[in-house]
């Protein structure tokens, strides 16, 4: 038997008639199970998730308990609910900082080669991870992981902790943070528009199309969308980044046909607007 991974469900609730909006969930869920099973898949309820989002801008209701089969999910401590995501950054330093400290143990036994490979696995990789969410959020908490991303340079050169960090990551070739970042972001836009991503992804972003013949109609650029009323949300979202960091892309980037060279000419384009 075969296990369906990563099935998810977007489903709005009725502040004013919740009962109603999770017997909907529990109905949609339940169906979902029934098609995996006909089709010989198999939906674990221990293993299903349930977030709770919510504006922090008004009162907030305790979360509701959910019937998944044999399984009641309750989610009650859920984390993030304003997508702030101040919960997801300090658990990354906490597990980054755990890693870098396990590593530093062992550097005076390890080449700068291998200890560069131990950084990218155990720490590289958790700064990196789900990190097209963070794009928007203020400095502060940004700041919290170049500072994991600078220790870890400084591990791998050997360098002293007052050393002056931005020659220590050029010589490595790593992108800062907030640019890796905007490379997540923008690999996922060209993933989007080339049909190698999920259609929930595709379906927001819209090419731009002027009402009239002009030059930019050719420039491959997409469609920004409105204004958001709510900058803690609404333009930290895909469909309000994308454009924005997909439309100041060079022509000659946005314009690449194959992933690979499209890869490594953003990751350039990124390194030298940083650093040059």
């Amino acid at each position: 038997m075969t296990y369906a991974d990563d099935t998810q469900l977007y489903l709005l609730l009725n502040r004013n008639n919740r009962s109603e909006g999770i017997s909907k969930v529990e109905l949609c869920i339940r169906d979902v199970k029934a098609w995996s099973m006909k089709n010989r898949l198999m939906l674990n309820d221990s293993k299903t998730e349930v977030i709770f989002i919510s504006s922090r801008f008004i009162e907030r209701l305790p979360p509701p308990n959910i019937s998944i089969g044999e399984a009641m999910i309750s989610i009650s401590n859920t984390t993030d609910g304003t997508l702030d995501m101040s919960g997801h950054v300090k658990k990354i330093v906490r597990a980054a900082f755990f890693a870098l400290h396990r590593i530093g143990s062992l550097r005076k036994y390890l080449d700068t080669t291998s200890t560069e490979r131990l950084v990218h696995a155990f720490v590289s990789s958790r700064l990196d991870y789900c990190n097209s969410l963070l794009y928007g959020l203020p400095a502060k908490e940004i700041q919290k992981l170049q500072r994991i991303q600078n220790s870890a340079a400084r591990m791998v050169t050997r360098c002293s902790k007052h050393s002056h960090i931005t020659p220590i990551l050029q010589q490595l070739h790593w992108l800062p943070i907030r640019e890796r970042i905007t490379y997540k972001v923008a690999l996922l836009t060209y993933k989007a528009l080339h049909d190698m991503a999920p259609m929930y992804i595709a379906d927001l972003l819209a090419q731009y199309q002027p009402s009239r013949s002009l030059h930019s109609s050719t420039q491959c650029l997409l469609r920004r969308p409105p204004p958001s009323r709510t900058t803690h949300y609404g333009d930290r979202s895909f469909a309000a980044s994308a454009p924005t960091i997909w439309n100041d892309l060079p022509m000659s980037i946005r314009s690449k046909t194959s992933l690979d060279s499209f890869k490594t000419a953003l990751e350039t384009h990124l390194f030298v607007n940083c650093f040059c």
